[in-house]
């Protein structure tokens, strides 16, 4: 098949069909009649034929499945914005980076994809683009070995989270069942952690999203989740610094119920804000490299729980966790809730 074979439906803007053939183009790997097939379009879309939809398809499907010298040069920051995840996230997840780095645009697509390499586990310091990213293109040793991975196909995506702490480890927390009102939401920290969330359904509150996080200066998580909790009964179970990063960044990267996905490294930046800030070191200002050993020599200090609301189950993008800062005598919890769509379509259901 030949992309001047479906000029006709491109003419009529037959969307339906073009993506059959789409299809088709895919199964034959016919990778260069489906970039001739995006100029149609683009020239189509000039003339004011709603082909956008169709242009971005073939965009995402190039980064999906195409080779390197194929799929890297769509890999854009902001490029087919309506497809199912960034570009950037979907060739990172598939190539090693010397199989991609010389089909990257260097200035902005190329720390991208190198940050997305590095939270898979590659260590490209060496590498000139290392010099570019706004966090090491390593892993550090307080982040975990593996990221929870997003599973894209050419019609759907899932976004799993991390995996829970196990049930036996978890232990009713009685202290955090009482009324307090001894917090500082305007604390940096909060801001950091409240701003994992702020993806998710584009930051629309009146669809249900909500986005708490507080500070205790007694020290004590449980003073902090009982902000949150509002007397209801906690069940609290203790997390690695690194099993902590894996649900920071998932949240992170993630657009929730509604919003655009941020992708990989978008979620690892926020992860590394919300760390730092918790650890009293923040980003603004720091040499990667510096920051890494910081926060290494930080990380240690830190004590981590995933926490739960016996009287809510989990539905949707829920993020719940606290931190102690015994050096510092500092305690934070947040939860993080953007509801599922189907209990923002039933105006009945109750809410989170």
């Amino acid at each position: 098949m030949r992309a001047a074979e479906l000029q006709g439906l491109v003419d009529s803007a037959d969307d339906a069909g073009l993506l059959q053939g789409i299809d088709q183009l895919c199964g034959l790997a016919a990778w260069g009649e489906l970039v001739d097939l995006a100029a149609r379009c683009d020239a189509a879309v000039e003339m004011g034929r709603q082909l956008w939809g169709v242009r971005q398809h073939i965009e995402y499907r190039l980064a999906l499945e195409a080779p390197p010298a194929f799929a890297g040069p769509v890999a854009q920051p902001g490029a087919a914005r309506f497809a199912l995840g960034p570009l950037t996230e979907v060739v990172g997840q598939r190539f090693a980076w010397r199989d991609l780095a010389p089909h990257l645009e260097p200035a902005v697509a190329a720390p991208i994809v190198a940050t997305e390499r590095a939270l898979r586990g590659e260590d490209l310091r060496h590498e000139p683009v290392a010099a570019r990213t706004d966090l090491p293109a390593a892993p550090a040793p307080f982040e975990p070995t593996a990221y929870p991975e997003p599973h894209y196909r050419d019609r759907q995506a899932r976004f799993p989270p991390p995996t829970d702490p196990p049930p036996e480890v978890a232990e009713r927390w009685p202290d955090a069942e009482r009324e307090t009102a001894t917090t500082a939401p305007d604390d940096a920290a909060c801001v950091a952690l409240r701003a994992l969330g702020e993806g998710w359904s584009g930051g629309d509150r009146d669809g249900g999203l909500r986005l708490r996080a507080v500070r205790a200066g007694s020290g004590d998580p449980a003073e902090a989740v009982a902000a949150l909790a509002a007397g209801g009964r906690v069940r609290a179970a203790p997390m690695t610094t690194a099993q902590a990063m894996a649900w920071l960044q998932w949240a992170g990267a993630s657009g929730g119920a509604l919003g655009a996905r941020r992708g990989g490294a978008a979620g690892r930046f926020v992860a590394w804000s919300a760390l730092a800030e918790v650890a009293g070191l923040g980003l603004a200002g720091e040499d990667p490299e510096a920051l890494a050993d910081d926060l290494a020599e930080a990380a240690p200090e830190l004590s981590w729980w995933r926490w739960w609301r016996d009287a809510d189950p989990e539905a949707g993008w829920v993020l719940r966790l606290a931190v102690a800062d015994p050096v510092d005598g500092e305690a934070y919890a947040a939860e993080l809730i953007d509801p599922p769509l189907e209990d923002r379509l039933d105006p009945s259901a109750p809410a989170r």
